[in-house]
């Protein structure tokens, strides 16, 4: 499988603007800007989207995970915050909330490790990556 997206930038890197498009056309000449990556400004930049993927990658990973080890979650919540640090994405930390009936604690850890370290976004970050996972 391959998917992709394609970036298109005119005038420097400060003062110029970008757009986003994806295969899908989710994003679909969504604007970027210094801005809307470095400032105050609404808008999408890649730090955020590589957070909407490893949120959406991990959070898949786990029901996977999940369900190979014969629960059903009923509910899985994750957020992800990227770190960027003088230009490297330095950290990717993922909050998870979860409902998994009939589970043990031990083996939801044993079941979000796995995912956390499985998931294809955490396998191709160059980052530290933490955990934070809830249980309810």
């Amino acid at each position: 499988m391959i998917r992709n997206a394609t970036a298109v930038w005119q005038g420097s890197g400060k003062e110029g603007t970008g757009h986003l498009t994806t295969q899908s056309n989710v994003l679909n000449n969504t604007a970027y800007s210094f801005n809307k990556r470095f400032g105050d400004e609404p808008g999408t930049n890649p730090e955020e989207l590589v957070a909407a993927a490893h949120a959406g990658c991990f959070t898949m990973k786990c029901s996977f995970v999940l369900g190979a080890a014969g629960f059903t979650p009923e509910h899985l919540n994750t957020k992800c915050e990227i770190t960027l640090d003088n230009g490297t994405i330095t950290k990717s930390h993922l909050i998870l909330s979860a409902k998994v009936p009939g589970i043990s604690l031990e083996k939801f850890n044993e079941c979000v490790a796995d995912a956390k370290a499985n998931c294809p976004i955490s396998k191709m970050l160059n980052c530290e990556i933490t955990l934070d996972a809830q249980l309810s």
